[in-house]
């Protein structure tokens, strides 16, 4: 259920969650019963905790906030594992 915006001439603004098909142009101020007019605001339809929400919020970050690399860089100098052996008689070995 969306949450809406209202604004009380005397108590303020407040939030109230109503059925999309049910909400009007205002509803009455739960602190002093009055008319309160919807006020305009970004929709909140979105949920927050969802994994779905999570994974599109990770996402749009890796845009502007990109990880940073720490290793080599691709197609540059590689290093090996393993020592490298400068006996001949290891070169004679089959190899894999």
């Amino acid at each position: 259920m969306p949450l809406y915006d209202f604004r009380c001439a005397e108590c303020g603004p407040f939030d109230a969650s109503i059925p999309m098909n049910d909400v009007g142009p205002s509803t009455a101020c739960p602190s002093c019963g009055q008319h309160a007019p919807r006020a305009i605001t970004a929709p909140r339809l979105g949920r927050g905790a969802s994994t779905a929400m999570r994974l599109h919020d990770a996402t749009a970050r890796t845009a502007s906030d990109p990880g940073v690399v720490s290793g080599a860089l691709p197609g540059g100098p590689r290093r090996s594992s393993r020592p490298v052996s400068t006996d001949p008689r290891h070169r004679l070995l089959p190899r894999p």
